[in-house]
């Protein structure tokens, strides 16, 4: 898991992009359309809800990093929500670089290595419970 300064640049630095999460959210949409194309079909709701979704998810998910049972039930249960919604396996990895590719954009100098590994931590620590809660939904 996260060790504690890797917490707190975590939550420092989504302050920063939480400053601008309106134009944080599209960056993060158009370059995942942009990394796969054939993703678009797959968001129902209008981009600028789903922009706050995202939000909201990696806020929540920051907010329940010092409590990882309820972490990984809330992250479990939206993997299995997100098999509804026609997502696969393959598709956390582009949403990662998607991520990370905004962060970069959005922190500029703020997105040092550093910074870069404690993301690339959080998000394979969400994708990977994301998918176990998939693949239960999915059996």
């Amino acid at each position: 898991m996260l060790d504690p300064e890797q917490k707190h640049r975590l939550r420092k630095t989504f302050a920063l992009v939480e400053r601008q999460s309106h134009v944080a959210a599209l960056v993060f949409y158009q370059r995942l359309f942009e990394i796969d194309p054939a993703l678009r079909p797959l968001f129902k709701t209008d981009i600028e809800v789903q922009a706050n979704k995202i939000m909201e998810m990696l806020g929540a998910a920051l907010s329940l990093l010092d409590k990882p049972e309820e972490l990984t039930e809330v992250l479990e249960e939206l993997g299995a929500r997100h098999v509804n919604y026609g997502v696969k396996t393959a598709h956390y990895a582009t949403v990662g670089q998607a991520l990370i590719d905004m962060l970069a954009s959005v922190l500029g100098k703020d997105f040092d290595a550093t910074t870069r590994i404690a993301w690339t931590d959080l998000y394979r620590t969400i994708s990977e419970t994301m998918l176990r809660g998939a693949a239960r939904a999915a059996h």
